[in-house]
């Protein structure tokens, strides 16, 4: 693998430039996670769900209540001396578990909140992960643009030669002179298109492009391992969406038992200045309104719940194994295009080469020859772009960089 990346950079390590420094698809990955912009709202999502479970396991308040009797009237009651004072205070006890179903309704709704931000990061690090691939196969492109501009230099100079020893017509150098042009142009576009791929990559952290990739990383593949497992936040946020169907079952289930009120106070008699200690209490009756209706409803959202999660699991499967299937393939493919393809091609140039230089070939047959190489480079870049490709579906698909997702990269926010 080095031997190819050597001989696709003859013309960039000739320049004798140094080389910026790499940027690896870890540090890409972290760098996008500490700056994510959403960051800060997922963090208000879950403080308020935080205080939604510290405001589930509040108490119901107590009432304070003031009654007066025989405050006036006619006769005997007209006068203020006959007005009876109440003084009370009320406290509604919650019953059937009230409390409790709250809190864990609360708490399911925390959780659900914490994996909707993991999930987020994890798509985020997606997208990261594919731009690290267009930028690393624009790397490759702008290589086979650099050998393909090296080699019409080097066919230019043959016709040159051949011209000024009058073994070739004029119009023979004009021609390859338009090839070296239309070949520096392509190489102008594919540096171009590289450093767009950089600076896109490099918009994740608001940076610059100025890094190098490592493409080692990007030729050296290899099939991947059958994965059967799924990303854990996926799985954990139907889980918790399932905790909140069946934490509001229980609410439901709650709602339907009926809390008694109890009251106690002093009532003051207005006649004679006498004092008198009241109690007293009340209980909804279950005439009509037992939230039958309502647990129904929240069971029917939990099995609906379970199935999701288990439609999930097959769908994500069948997808882990179709991605593995086609990327094996697509390993295959590059790996032979490597071993058997671009060997013979470069045979087939050589050959080529060396019979034009004695006379025996033309220059047409050298351009086409040039052709079939640089052709056969770009199926191979365009193989393994597809491969690193459906790589960062796998990963988002496998939960690889959860630990990443789940993790607070931004000190002030630990």
């Amino acid at each position: 693998m080095a031997s190819l990346i050597l001989s696709l950079t003859t013309a960039s390590a000739a320049s004798g430039q140094a080389s910026p420094p790499s940027l690896d698809l870890a540090e890409a990955l972290s760098r996008a996670s500490a700056a994510d912009p959403a960051a800060d709202g997922w963090d208000a999502r879950l403080a308020a769900a935080q205080a939604n479970l510290r405001q589930a396991d509040v108490k119901p308040n107590p009432s304070l209540g003031v009654e007066l009797e025989n405050f006036a009237g006619s006769g005997a009651y007209s006068m203020l001396n006959r007005t009876e004072a109440t003084l009370s205070y009320q406290q509604t006890l919650e019953r059937g578990g009230k409390r409790e179903a709250r809190t864990g309704l609360a708490r399911a709704q925390m959780e659900a909140a914490r994996r909707r931000r993991e999930i987020r990061r994890l798509d985020l690090l997606k997208d990261v992960q594919v731009a690290y691939a267009e930028a690393l196969s624009a790397e490759a492109e702008l290589l086979i643009a650099d050998a393909r501009l090296l080699a019409a230099q080097s066919a230019q100079a043959d016709i040159d030669r051949r011209v000024r020893s009058a073994k070739d017509p004029l119009f023979a150098g004009s021609r390859a002179e338009t090839a070296t042009a239309q070949a520096e142009i392509e190489r102008d576009q594919a540096r171009a298109t590289a450093e767009n791929a950089r600076a896109t990559l490099a918009r994740y952290w608001s940076g610059g492009p100025g890094f190098g990739l490592n493409l080692e990383t990007f030729f050296g593949v290899s099939a991947p391992s059958t994965v059967g497992r799924i990303a854990v936040a996926d799985l954990a946020l139907l889980e918790s969406e399932r905790d909140i169907a069946m934490a509001t079952v229980r609410v439901e289930q709650a709602k339907g038992v009926t809390d008694p009120t109890v009251r106690a106070g002093v009532r003051y008699l207005g006649q004679g200045d006498e004092v008198a200690f009241v109690v007293g209490g009340s209980l909804p009756l279950r005439r009509y309104d037992t939230n039958k209706a309502g647990v129904e409803r929240a069971l029917a959202e939990r099995n609906a719940a379970e199935a999701d999660i288990a439609a999930e699991r097959v769908l994500r499967e069948r997808d882990i194994a179709r991605l593995t299937a086609r990327m094996k393939s697509l390993a295959i493919e590059a790996e032979r295009i490597r071993a058997e393809v671009i060997p013979s091609a470069i045979r087939t140039v050589e050959q080529v080469r060396d019979g034009f230089n004695r006379g025996a070939f033309q220059y047409l047959n050298v351009t086409e020859a040039e052709r079939a190489l640089a052709d056969t480079r770009t199926r191979r870049v365009a193989a393994l772009r597809q491969f690193h490709l459906d790589q960062a579906t796998l990963d988002r698909l496998t939960g690889r960089h959860a630990a990443l997702a789940s993790s607070n990269l931004n000190p002030e926010r630990r």
